[in-house]
């Protein structure tokens, strides 16, 4: 497992220092939260232990119970960027045992590995930026400045005036100058194998790259500006100095050692078997996912993945099912458990006013490109907080989400406006907030409301 060393090091939080991160965008949620933060940083201990007992030690896998809206998904996100780990977001409900018409389960490790490819390419790319970039100046300098004919006078008259262009090109002066660029096209158009057998479904990845490599590139030549030529070159010389085989690895192995998978809405599987209906596939799909998190190897297009080490996040409303009612074997893959708590009103006033990117400010970034500075009070906020809260209590409790659409019905009119309103300070009162949500907060049918 010399491997590891590969792996960039997570960032090693203590599990108060990542409660604490987690906090600046996720209100409230404490039990939630340090199970995560001790799930992360069990990891940094695995590393440090030393094989084989390394090899022995497994993650902790965590089930969130909860209702919809209370930031469930967003902590299992926001664990996996911090930690800079591949993260893929399934819905348990989208698969179906093996047989039926459906997504395989083993799909959601095939995308974790795509997920993982490209973090590790951005990261190769932000490592080779200052070359690439270097090179892509000097193919733009060559189209700018063609080869002459040898000879010493001319070599060096046009090394000069290839120096003169050169400091053109990093002042921006040449920004609005276009040149002739070549483009490769797709020579073969795109194929799509549908099934529900996870082979076939690798199968058609395979084909499409072999159809891809058997035909020739077509290139186009068209003009562009030089900013977006230079733009389109660096991302080709980055290409170039980037080893692919080592990004695959690395990716395979970052998969395989941080992977987090969030199973969504678990608790729609959470049927045992009738012997009829729709029970037996929802069994079905709890008995395929259970070798995929006990640990087993599965076959992608950038080769075997194992999943001993992946850490799972399953989690769900459980209104009607119960987390018992899951497989024994299943439950078992899951010694975390976790209670959610509903959102009341003063939680989405802490929504509102706490987060680093909280509704208002990004209401007020957004209205702020058309040059209106909105500002919110706080008895507004507040009025916010009342309307969302009272809604959900008598429509389906959506948790934070609600104040989406709150904030979207009251802002609706001014974001409308925003172009031909005087460039001049907007204020949101508690006075507008109640002129422009009074029909939602007096008439009982929600029906006729977005909400």
């Amino acid at each position: 497992m010399s491997d590891l060393e590969d792996i960039p090091v997570e960032l090693s939080f203590t599990p108060r220092e990542l409660v604490g991160e987690l906090d600046r965008y996720i209100v409230g949620q404490r039990d939630a939260k340090k199970a995560v933060a001790v799930a992360l940083r069990n990891r940094w201990r695995r590393r440090q232990v030393k094989p084989p007992l390394r090899d022995e030690i497994t993650p902790k896998n965590i089930i969130m119970i909860g209702p919809t809206g209370v930031g469930k998904t967003e902590i299992a996100r926001r664990l996996a960027r911090l930690a800079r780990a591949p993260f893929v977001k399934v819905e348990a409900s989208k698969f179906t045992e093996v047989g039926y018409v459906g997504r395989d389960v083993e799909s959601m490790i095939r995308d974790l590995v795509e997920n993982a490819v490209a973090l590790v390419k951005k990261e190769e790319r932000q490592a080779v930026s200052d070359r690439a970039r270097a090179n892509a100046i000097e193919r733009v300098l060559d189209v700018l400045v063609p080869e002459e004919p040898q000879g010493f006078e001319v070599g060096e008259k046009r090394t000069s005036t290839r120096d003169k262009f050169r400091d053109m090109l990093e002042s921006g002066a040449l920004d609005e100058r276009r040149i002739e660029v070549e483009r490769q096209e797709k020579a073969f158009p795109s194929l799509e194998i549908f099934s529900s057998q996870g082979g076939v479904e690798e199968m058609g990845m395979q084909f499409q790259d072999m159809f891809g490599n058997l035909f020739p590139k077509k290139t186009k030549r068209r003009e562009v500006l030089i900013p977006e030529a230079l733009e389109q070159f660096t991302e080709q010389e980055a290409e170039k100095l980037i080893d692919q085989e080592r990004v695959v690895r690395l990716a395979r192995l970052r998969a395989e050692q941080t992977g987090v998978v969030f199973i969504d809405e678990v608790d729609k599987v959470a049927g045992r078997e009738s012997g009829k209906g729709p029970d037996v596939s929802r069994e079905g799909v709890q008995r395929d996912l259970l070798p995929i998190i006990e640990g087993s190897t599965v076959s992608t297009k950038y080769g075997s993945v194992a999943t001993d080490h992946m850490l799972f996040i399953a989690a769900g409303a459980f209104h009607v099912a119960n987390v018992n009612d899951l497989i024994p074997e299943l439950q078992g893959r899951f010694p975390i458990r976790v209670q959610l708590q509903s959102l009341g009103e003063d939680d989405l006033l802490r929504i509102l006013t706490e987060p680093e990117n909280s509704l208002p400010k990004q209401y007020a970034a957004l209205l702020g490109t058309e040059g209106l500075n909105v500002q919110f009070d706080s008895d507004a906020l507040e009025s916010i907080a009342t309307v969302a809260a009272s809604v959900n209590q008598r429509a389906e409790n959506i948790g934070a989400r609600r104040l989406h659409t709150v904030m979207e019905k009251l802002l609706e009119d001014v974001s409308f406006r925003a172009p031909e309103m005087p460039n001049e300070p907007f204020v949101v009162t508690k006075a507008f907030v109640e002129s422009q949500l009074s029909d939602v907060v007096e008439d009982q049918d929600l029906e006729k409301y977005i909400l």
